[in-house]
Formats: C-alpha cells, sequence, structure tokens
C-alpha cells in the first residue's frame, strides 16, 4: 500500500481542527502557506472557502495527489523542507496543523522552521502551529486501544490500528500496526513508528518570541474519539 493511502487512512478524515484554520484565513485576508500540507487535507478546505494556498511539503507522492485532487482550485504546491524553504514571496498567514512541528527535530530544527516562516510573512501576519496535547503512553494487550483506522480503495481493505506510545525521552514513539486484505484475501501486516518531539505550547511560545514573533493567546482544539486535542500557538510579525 503506498504511502499515500496510509496518510489518507490515518490523517485524511480529521476535521477537527479546520474551522479554526477557515476563521484565520478569513481574518487574514490573503495568502495561506500550508506548512506540512501532506495531500490537502487543510490546502483543499481553504481553497474550497475562497482562500489561495500554498501547500509545502517534503513529500513528493503527497504533493502530486495535492495537485490532482485541487482541480481548478487555487493552489500551488512546492516541495521542500520546513527547515529550509525560500519561495521569494510572503503570505498573509502561514500554518502548521497537527504535529508538523513536531517532527523537525527538536529546538534546532523548529528554530530553523521559525526563521524561515518569519521571512516569509508579510508585516502584520501570523504563524498558527498546532502542538498536540500530551500523549499518554500505552503498551501492545493495553485493555482498552483506540479504535484502528479503517478503509477500502479498489479492493484492498486496510487498517491501521495504534498499539503503543513509548517514552523516549525527548520524543514520544507512536507505534501502529497497518494490516491489508488484498482482493484475493491475502493479509499482509507491519509495523510503523513515527517519532514527535515532546514539545508544549509555552516553550514554543518561548522559542517564537525569541525569533522575533509577538506572541498572542493560544487557541485550542478539543480532542476527537480517534485523535487528541492540540494547542495552537499564535505568533505575529510585528
Amino acid at each position: 500500500m503506498s504511502g499515500l493511502r496510509w496518510h489518507d487512512l490515518e490523517c485524511g478524515g480529521y476535521d477537527a481542527d479546520l474551522p479554526l484554520w477557515r476563521e484565520l484565513a478569513e481574518r487574514a485576508r490573503g495568502d495561506v502557506l500550508d506548512v506540512g500540507c501532506g495531500a490537502g487535507r487543510v490546502a483543499l478546505d481553504l481553497a474550497r472557502h475562497g482562500h489561495p494556498v500554498t501547500g509545502l511539503d517534503n513529500d513528493r507522492e503527497l504533493l502530486d495527489a495535492l495537485r490532482e485532487r485541487a482541480g481548478g482550485l487555487p493552489v500551488d504546491t512546492v516541495l521542500a523542507d520546513a527547515r529550509n524553504f525560500a519561495l521569494g514571496r510572503r503570505f498573509a498567514l502561514a500554518v502548521a496543523p497537527m504535529q508538523t512541528v513536531q517532527l523537525l527535530g527538536g529546538p534546532d530544527g523548529r528554530a530553523a522552521f521559525l526563521g524561515c516562516a518569519r521571512d516569509h510573512l508579510e508585516t502584520g501576519g501570523l504563524l498558527a502551529v498546532a502542538v498536540a496535547d500530551a500523549l499518554e503512553g500505552y503498551e501492545p494487550g493495553a485493555d482498552a486501544l483506540p479504535l484502528p483506522d479503517m478503509g477500502e480503495h479498489d479492493g484492498w481493505l486496510y487498517s491501521s490500528q495504534p498499539v503503543a506510545v513509548r517514552d523516549r525521552g525527548d520524543r514520544v514513539a507512536i507505534e501502529r500496526i497497518r494490516q491489508t486484505v488484498a482482493p484475493d484475501g491475502t493479509l499482509d501486516a507491519s509495523g510503523d513508528v513515527i517519532e514527535l518531539d515532546r514539545l508544549d505550547a509555552a516553550t514554543l511560545e518561548a522559542e517564537g518570541a525569541g525569533a522575533g514573533f509577538a506572541v498572542e493567546p493560544a487557541r485550542h482544539i478539543e480532542p476527537t474519539a480517534e485523535h487528541v486535542g492540540s494547542e495552537v500557538v499564535m505568533l505575529r510579525v510585528a
């Protein structure tokens, strides 16, 4: 199963944060930069509401899917690392949804991202960055595991089951078992691990202030049955 299918399965259905991004885009009244855009969960939603969006990601397959899905919507794509990009233009709003900022390799990676983001925002522009609420650890065999993400595509059935969250000091490892059932009934299973930097809103706000942003009150996104909640740090270019 391609990375796109797993991305869609595990992330594509999340919509609890969309009202906030729409609100911020409406207030910004300008172009939006979606950092870590993936296959376009946020970018496509904002574009459908009339906001021109540039989606930035380091995964070519996901960006190809975003361009195909965008059709005639006002969406551009950029293949780049969030810690090192130079687009030659500025935006009214930049967003980093879900746990994008926690995939950047710690304080040095975040500092590089904050510098790039600030360089790409207009005066008065806003950077809004989601930070996952604290993840509670659990081990394989726990009595109450989260429900698996499940879907179907071209006769294939697929399932992604979170099985453990492990403390690794300055990071948290989320382990999943991914299973596919082919149209002929053949079953395949493999493990997947994603590591998130430990980070809270107060730390990111302090880092943002150090990078020259003005810190505004954070916003909260409530958890859902499938996803943890998050704090959205709000950093303004003075």
